[in-house]
C-alpha cells in the first residue's frame, strides 16, 4: 500500500471532504502522512471561489514537485470540477478527479499504486446529481485546533447568484439523513465540548428537491439538543432568507448553542443586490440581523460582505458602507469581488478598478476590526464561557472571541473565564498575580 498525504484548500466543506477522504484511503489499507515530502501520492482537494485559490492550487503543484519529484498528484475537488482540462495540462498531474467522482479516488490509489511509476489515470468529471452523495466525515477546526470538530451535514446550493461557481462545482443541496446526524453528533460529544454543524448552504439542510418529507434546521437542532449531550453546538453560516422565527428560537433558547449568527450580507445596496440575485434585500437583511441582537444580547452577529461587484459604482459602495455602520455586527469577512469564469457576472459591463477595489475593501475591514473592538471591550470584567484549544492557554468563548488565558489550561475542557483585559487579538483572562491593562488597537477578527 502507498503513502499518501491530502492536502485541502478552502471552505470547512472542502475540509470535511478531505477528512473523508483520509479515512476511506486508511480503510483500504493506505498510510495517510502529515506532509507531501514523506508521500508517494499527494491529493489536492482544491477550492476555485476566487482566482487567489485557483493561483494557490497552481503554485502548490509546483511547489510538491520541486519538494518531491517522484510524488504522484491527484488534483480533486471545486477547482478540478470547473476547470479539469487546465489542471491536466500542469506538468506533473497525474490525475484529475471532479466532486462528481471523489469518492472513487481511493479505488484510484491502490490501482495506479500496484502500477508502473508513469502509469497515468483518466480525468473523471461529470455531473453533479440531485441524489449524489454527501461525502463528509467530521474534522478539527480550521484554525487547527483539535477541540471543536465540524460535522458537514449538508452539500451544494439551489441559489443561483450571479457571481458564484460553487453550484457548478458542488451541485443541487443535499443533506445528511436527520438520524445520522444525531449519531454524529452523539460520537463526537463523547469525546468534545463543542461540535459545529456545516454546509455548503446549510439553512437549507432537509429541504432537497423530491424530499416527500423536507424537514427544517431548527427541529434537527432540537434533536440534537434531547437526543446528545453536546455541551455546545454551533451552527455555521446561514443565509439571511434561512433564519426564520422558529431558528432564531432555538438558538436563542438554550445555552447549549453557540451565542453565534453569521449572515452573508454580500452588500448593503439594493441595486447590487438585484444584480448578485440576492433572495433578499436590505431592510429584509437587517429584520434578521436586529432580530438577532434582540435575542441574544451578547451574541457575536458576523456577515461576508463582497466589494467591486460589476457595476458597482461610488454610490452604491457608500449605501453598503452606510448600512454595514448601521448594523449591530461584531466581525467583517471582506471580499474583494473576483471573477469566476462561466458565471454571468464575470459577463457583466461595468468592471471596477482592482485599484478601487482594495480601497474600498480597507474601508470596510476598518469599519469592521473598529466594531469587533467595540464588542471585545464590553466583556472586561465579565465572564464568559469557553472552550480551551489545543494550542496551550488560549481559549474560544460561545460568542467567537478568543481569550488568552492567565495560566495554561488542559485542552477540550468548558469553562467559566474571567475577562481581565482586550488584547490586540481578542481578551485576556483577569490574572490576580499580574497587572493588565487594556490595549486599545483594532484587533482582527477570529476567522471562520
Amino acid at each position: 500500500m502507498a503513502n499518501v498525504y491530502v492536502h485541502n484548500f478552502g471552505c470547512r466543506a472542502t475540509q470535511s471532504d478531505g477528512a473523508a477522504l483520509e479515512t476511506m484511503l486508511s480503510r483500504d489499507g493506505h498510510r495517510t502522512v502529515g506532509s507531501w515530502n514523506a508521500a508517494e501520492f499527494v491529493v489536492l482537494n482544491t477550492c476555485t471561489v476566487t482566482a487567489a485559490a485557483d493561483d494557490d492550487v497552481r503554485q502548490t503543484v509546483r511547489r510538491v514537485q520541486r519538494a518531491n519529484p517522484e510524488a504522484r498528484i491527484l488534483v480533486t475537488g471545486c477547482y478540478a470540477q470547473r476547470a479539469p482540462d487546465e489542471l491536466a495540462a500542469l506538468p506533473g498531474v497525474q490525475w484529475v478527479v471532479g466532486n462528481s467522482h471523489k469518492a472513487e479516488i481511493p479505488e484510484i490509489v491502490s490501482r495506479a499504486a500496484g502500477a508502473p511509476a508513469d502509469y497515468h489515470g483518466e480525468v473523471r468529471v461529470g455531473p453533479i446529481g440531485p441524489t449524489a452523495g454527501l461525502l463528509a466525515a467530521p474534522v478539527d477546526d480550521a484554525s487547527g485546533d483539535r477541540t471543536r470538530p465540524n460535522l458537514k451535514i449538508q452539500d451544494g446550493c439551489n441559489n443561483v447568484c450571479t457571481f458564484c461557481i460553487i453550484p457548478s462545482v458542488r451541485g443541487r443541496s443535499r443533506s445528511a439523513p436527520a438520524d445520522d446526524v444525531i449519531a454524529q453528533v452523539r460520537h463526537l460529544a463523547a469525546r468534545y465540548r463543542e461540535v459545529v454543524l456545516s454546509g455548503i448552504n446549510l439553512g437549507r439542510w432537509g429541504r432537497d428537491v423530491g424530499n416527500p418529507r423536507p424537514e427544517r434546521l431548527a427541529g434537527l437542532v432540537r434533536r440534537i439538543l434531547a437526543e446528545t449531550p453536546v455541551e455546545l453546538l454551533r451552527l455555521s453560516s446561514i443565509e439571511p432568507m434561512d433564519w426564520t422565527e422558529d431558528l432564531f428560537e432555538a438558538v436563542a433558547s438554550s445555552p447549549r448553542v453557540a451565542s453565534y449568527v453569521h449572515i452573508p450580507l454580500q452588500s448593503g445596496s439594493d441595486a447590487v443586490l438585484k444584480r448578485m440575485k440576492r433572495r433578499y434585500r436590505a431592510r429584509h437583511y437587517a429584520d434578521r440581523a436586529h432580530r438577532a441582537r434582540a435575542l441574544m444580547h451578547d451574541a457575536a452577529i458576523g456577515a461576508d460582505v463582497m466589494v467591486g461587484f460589476p457595476g458597482e459604482t461610488g454610490d452604491e459602495f457608500e449605501e453598503s458602507r452606510a448600512f454595514i455602520e448601521s448594523m449591530p455586527f461584531t466581525y467583517l469577512h471582506v471580499f474583494t469581488y473576483s471573477e469566476r469564469p462561466g458565471t454571468p457576472a464575470a459577463e457583466y459591463p461595468g468592471c471596477v478598478p482592482m485599484a478601487v477595489r482594495k480601497q474600498r475593501n480597507a474601508i470596510l475591514r476598518g469599519i469592521g476590526e473598529r466594531k469587533n473592538f467595540e464588542f471585545r471591550r464590553q466583556f472586561v470584567g465579565k465572564t464568559l464561557r469557553a472552550v480551551t484549544l489545543d494550542r496551550g492557554g488560549e481559549a474560544l468563548s460561545g460568542n467567537y472571541l478568543r481569550i488568552a488565558l492567565a495560566t495554561p489550561r488542559e485542552a477540550n475542557r468548558l469553562e467559566e473565564v474571567r475577562i481581565g483585559a482586550v488584547t490586540p487579538r481578542g481578551l485576556a483572562e483577569y490574572d490576580p498575580l499580574a497587572v493588565l491593562h487594556s490595549v486599545h488597537v483594532h484587533g482582527e477578527p477570529l476567522r471562520r
